[in-house]
């Protein structure tokens, strides 16, 4: 019997295969996410997987899923910051109260911070 290469290239669909044993898989490398998908794109992910298994499975096996969870991510980020920045003004929770009453400053603004993550979570996370 011949010895089997160990490598192939299939010209019909451009792809490489390996030898793995007696069969031939193909290499197929997932391009590599450089940034993190953070608190919102954990959560999302972990949303996929339990209530979207579909479009879970697609982007992984596309390997789309990082880059998909890191852009949500930061959506996510420059939502909140913006809503924070809007709420906050509209509110009136300034640097001249957190210098007057540092406690009633972090009360406030913990307040505003709880409504906007659950703003996001409904809008972007949970969707």
């Amino acid at each position: 019997m011949s010895e089997l290469e160990r490598i192939i290239h299939d010209d019909s669909n451009g792809l490489d295969y390996i030898l793995v044993g007696e069969i031939y898989l193909p290499l197929i490398a997932v391009p590599e996410e450089k940034r993190d998908i953070g608190f919102f794109g954990s959560l999302h992910r972990n949303y996929l997987k339990d209530y979207k298994s579909g479009l879970y499975s697609y982007l992984t096996l596309t390997g789309k899923l990082w880059t998909y969870l890191a852009d949500l991510n930061e959506q996510c980020v420059e939502r909140r910051d913006f809503l924070m920045n809007q709420i906050m003004k509209q509110e009136g929770i300034t640097e001249e109260l957190k210098s007057r009453n540092q406690m009633e400053w972090v009360r406030r603004a913990n307040n505003v911070r709880s409504r906007v993550d659950e703003i996001i979570l409904n809008e972007l996370v949970y969707v």
